[in-house]
């Protein structure tokens, strides 16, 4: 690591402003008028375009943050008093131009970004969040204070994510869509309200889980959603049998675990009244 100062050789840009507490790895570069803050510290081979404004940011080796960028900014929360707090960035993220990813407030105290992620242009993720590793978020989504969303999951453009709301993993969100409440593991949700419109069948193939695993978990799905009865009879119940299939037994905990209630799939008589004009 190095400190401010720049070196004979260093890859940190002559207009750019570096904290005295910021240290940066060698290897890193920082570009044109780019601003790093306090408490800053940039992993190896990371590269820093123009005029990003970074602060209070763990950012890990080999992230890409583009142009513009503002990574470790204050939460816009009028209950932030200034605390210290933070944002922890794992390795291989790239955050493209625009984007913004607020530190935390008191209530956690960090927000943290997982490992090889992408964030496209204008997106934003707010005080608090957990994004796991491998999330893509699309063009200008918005992803409010306190959510957390689940490995490999993608979330298309323009969709906003209501604070505290919990996204499974290799979940897919459809581009557009507004979301209340948790989307189980291995959905696809779409709409406004969000509803859950089938299983994520290809992407869990694209991450090779098996065929066994995603027939049972067709299976489970179907019970859970389609049979008589309240979502927690029948969770109770389904959850009472043998499941071999670790996506199963995920995909039961979290609807058993969720506060907010899961996103439900939309009925045959709701489908045929909305196509009615």
């Amino acid at each position: 690591m190095i400190d401010a100062l720049r070196t004979e050789g260093s890859l940190i840009h002559s207009t750019s402003i570096v904290h005295p507490t910021a240290r940066i790895h060698e290897s890193a570069q920082v570009g044109p008028f780019a601003i790093i803050g306090p408490d800053c510290k940039i992993g190896a081979n990371t590269q820093i375009g123009s005029h990003c404004v970074i602060e209070f940011a763990d950012i890990g080796a080999s992230c890409k943050i583009f142009s513009q960028a503002f990574i470790g900014t204050a939460p816009q929360d009028l209950k932030y008093r200034g605390e210290k707090t933070r944002i922890v960035i794992g390795d291989g993220t790239i955050v493209r131009e625009c984007a913004t990813l607020n530190r935390g407030t008191a209530a956690k105290g960090e927000t943290r970004i997982g490992k090889g992620c992408l964030f496209m242009a204008y997106s934003h993720v707010a005080h608090d969040c957990v994004i796991e590793d491998e999330v893509i978020l699309a063009n200008s989504v918005a992803v409010a204070g306190h959510v957390s969303i689940g490995m490999g999951t993608v979330v298309g453009g323009l969709s906003g994510i209501h604070q505290f709301v919990k996204i499974g993993k290799m979940a897919m969100v459809g581009a557009g869509s507004m979301v209340p409440m948790d989307v189980p593991p291995y959905c696809t949700v779409s709409g406004d309200r969000a509803r859950i419109v089938g299983l994520n069948a290809e992407g869990m193939k694209r991450r090779h889980v098996s065929k066994e695993s995603i027939e049972s978990l067709k299976r489970v799905y179907k019970k859970i959603f389609f049979s008589k009865g309240t979502l927690k009879q029948i969770t109770r119940q389904v959850r009472s049998e043998k499941h071999t299939s670790p996506e199963v037994r995920d995909f039961l905990q979290f609807i058993s675990s969720s506060g907010r209630g899961v996103c439900r799939p939309r009925l045959k008589a709701e489908t045929s009244a909305s196509q009615t004009w």
